[in-house]
Parts: C-alpha cells; structure tokens; sequence
C-alpha cells in the first residue's frame, strides 16, 4: 500500500511540472469557440493548423478517436480556447490554454486594424500565437486507475532495485532531505521527503548516468550521478552554474 502511495506522489509531482504549452503533446480544440457569437470565422481551424506546425497533436472532438496516453489520463492534455475580445475598433482575441484542472497554463493576447471580422481575428490570432513554443514534451502520465497504479507499483520497485548507480532512495545536501521516486526506467523525481512538493525532474539523456533536469521554478539544467550522489548544475543569477551535491542516505 505504501508503494502505490509513493506511485501516486510521482505522478501528482509530475504533472506539477508541466507549466508550458511546450511541456504538452496533445492539445484539444473545441468544434466552436464560445465567445463568438454567430460565427468564430475559421479560427478552429487556423489555430489547429498552426499548432500542428509547431509539433503538437491537435485532438477530435470525439474522446474514441484520442490516443491511448491522451485518453486514459486528461492530464496529458491541453484544452484551447480563443475568447473573442474586440472593441469598436480593433479585432482582439485572447487565446488560452488551461490543463485538466481548469487551471490557465498560458494566455496571451492579440490584436489586429484589420477591419474585416475574417482576416481581423485571423491577424489577431497570428500574434496571439508567436508566444507559443513548438512541442517539447515531458513525459506522458500514466492512466488514472487502480489496475495500472498497482501494477506499476511492481515495475517502479523493479526499477529503483536494478539502478546501481546510486542505490540510495533518500539524499541530503545539509538544507533539505529529498527522496528518489523513480517513475519509469527514464525518469525520476526528487521530492521534499514527507510531502508531495517536488524539487526536480531527472530524464535520461544519451550518455549513462547524466540527466536533463527541470527544476520547481521551471529552470533547465544538468544533473549526473556521482560517486553513489546526485549532482545538480544550479542557474545562478549571473549565469553561471554552481554544484550542489545531494549524498545518499
């Protein structure tokens, strides 16, 4: 029982990381936009298109047709919404998107002279969308139900047992005690011990043993194994990266 609840941790500490657009694969768009009254002017489609130009998987409005990591967990996917927010004047959108908490992951603004209603939102729409990165995502959570939490359960002990480097689950650099949780032979967590605050998000790289890292504040660094510790490369302020070592308990 304690393993599934550590399992549970790592997928809850997980999601905690996908911040950005660019953290996601699947993105789903509405048939129609609410905020636009009679018509939406095509913008389904337009921001459909230009997602798929940046590398994202725009998902049906029909949940069967979605893949398989998209379907089982709705946390692997991005809702977008384009709010129509013209004036008098000026054709203005507001394109959103929100995770499967309803939470805005990101929202940025458009604007457009153009007076026709058509090419308006579509101009405003364009610079809305200069501000979305194109897709780099993190991992896919795994499928919200008991069956695959259990099993997993078996896979996670078997993975954290045949990591030789390091063999230590807890580690401490002085000023906090953090715990290993490893969610798949690819990556690992490093928690607050005690909570289900995370710290950082270790992914393999090419090389054994070195590791990209994404940090709580949504920093990118490196971070490598080091004689049975863990090692990460700190952003400084002016910077440079300093070395903070967390030895094996």
């Amino acid at each position: 029982m304690k393993k599934i609840s550590m399992f549970v941790l790592a997928i809850c500490s997980t999601a905690a990381f996908a911040q950005k657009v660019s953290d996601y694969k699947y993105i789903f768009i509405p048939e129609k936009f609410q905020t636009f009254k009679k018509s939406s002017f095509g913008l389904e489609e337009s921001l459909a298109k230009a997602l798929k130009g940046k590398k994202y998987d725009v998902l049906a409005e029909s949940v069967d047709k979605w893949p398989s990591d998209a379907k089982n967990n709705s946390c692997n996917v991005l809702n977008a919404e384009v709010l129509n927010d013209k004036n008098l004047f000026t054709n203005k959108v507001i394109l959103q998107f929100k995770d499967c908490n309803k939470k805005v992951v990101f929202e940025s603004k458009g604007s457009s002279d153009i007076k026709e209603f058509e090419e308006g939102f579509a101009d405003a729409l364009n610079q809305a969308l200069t501000k979305v990165g194109f897709s780099n995502p993190v991992a896919m959570l795994p499928a919200q139900n008991t069956a695959v939490n259990e099993n997993a359960q078996t896979t996670v002990s078997e993975v954290s047992t045949s990591s030789a480097t390091p063999s230590a689950n807890h580690y401490s650099n002085g000023k906090m005690e953090l715990q290993k949780i490893q969610i798949d032979a690819n990556q690992f967590i490093l928690a607050n011990s005690g909570s289900s605050v995370p710290f950082a998000v270790f992914k393999t790289t090419s090389k054994k043993d070195v590791f990209t890292v994404k940090l709580a504040e949504g920093n990118s660094t490196i971070g490598y194994f080091e004689n049975g510790n863990i090692v990460i490369d700190i952003p400084q302020a002016d910077g440079r990266y300093s070395k903070e070592v967390f030895a094996g308990k």
